[in-house]
């Protein structure tokens, strides 16, 4: 009679345990729903974290994270030589106008500068874009708990949107000196500076502002390339966290699948 006793009254033991166990579970995931500023509904079942279990600290430094590494690795894969010129995705081609005018300048023997001269652009971008590591992280660090919530939910295009907001200014001013010290080293390129001026003034070719002076083109294209690279980096986390190798990054953007 004792052992039978014994026997029936030992998975019962087991059982209280366990339900001990999932209450502490539950009053766990209750509280961290609670306490975050970022829950949100999720209509999706199945998911071992959804949008309503993150923290606010989680989804902050979470995106912060992801962002400063896109930025990192963007600045790295573009800042060195044929970081632009053997990438045909930000290759940067020269502007339209000068384009059109190819054939006339190979035609009068000057087809070597005109390559000396889109080559020489896309290193002057390379050469300008490891001084944005910096800004970018600045940005980055500094950003609002509002930011980072936006870009959490906004889709692949909120991470452009932040940095050309926050950033491109100031990194056009940092580019832009730079990019002229080496485009100032190709013939051409004074060169097209004053065909840009003389073509504007007969008002038979139109060009844009932008595209008037060798520099400022480089660096608005500099810029564009670098924020298309960082947005790629973003997509790639995205679309596969866990393969990021980061525990907090693996959470956070876990939960948007």
């Amino acid at each position: 009679m004792d052992e039978s006793r014994s026997t029936h009254h030992a998975p019962r033991a087991r059982d209280g345990a366990v339900e001990a166990t999932v209450d502490r579970t539950r009053r766990d995931t209750l509280v961290a729903v609670v306490l975050s500023p970022l829950a949100l509904s999720w209509p999706q079942a199945g998911h071992a974290v959804s949008l309503s279990d993150l923290t606010q600290a989680d989804a902050g430094n979470g995106v912060k994270t992801a962002l400063e590494r896109g930025a990192t690795i963007a600045v790295a894969l573009l800042g060195k030589e044929d970081g632009f010129w053997k990438n045909d995705a930000v290759r940067i081609a020269l502007p339209e106008w000068l384009q059109k005018a190819e054939k006339v300048i190979k035609v009068i023997g000057r087809a070597q500068e005109m390559e000396a001269l889109k080559l020489g652009v896309n290193r002057a971008a390379e050469q300008a874009v490891p001084a944005a590591r910096m800004l970018l992280v600045d940005a980055v660090r500094s950003m609002s708990l509002t930011d980072a919530k936006a870009i959490l939910t906004g889709g692949d295009h909120s991470v452009t949107t932040f940095f050309q907001d926050k950033t491109r200014a100031p990194l056009g001013e940092k580019f832009l000196p730079i990019v002229t010290g080496v485009t100032q080293k190709i013939g051409l390129a004074q060169q097209y500076n004053q065909l840009a001026a003389q073509l504007q003034k007969t008002g038979l070719v139109k060009i844009k502002p932008e595209q008037a002076n060798v520099e400022t083109h480089v660096t608005a294209k500099a810029l564009d390339g670098l924020y298309f690279m960082i947005g790629e980096e973003e997509k790639k986390i995205r679309r596969d966290p866990a393969g990021s190798g980061s525990a907090l990054l693996k959470k956070v953007f876990g939960a948007l699948r």
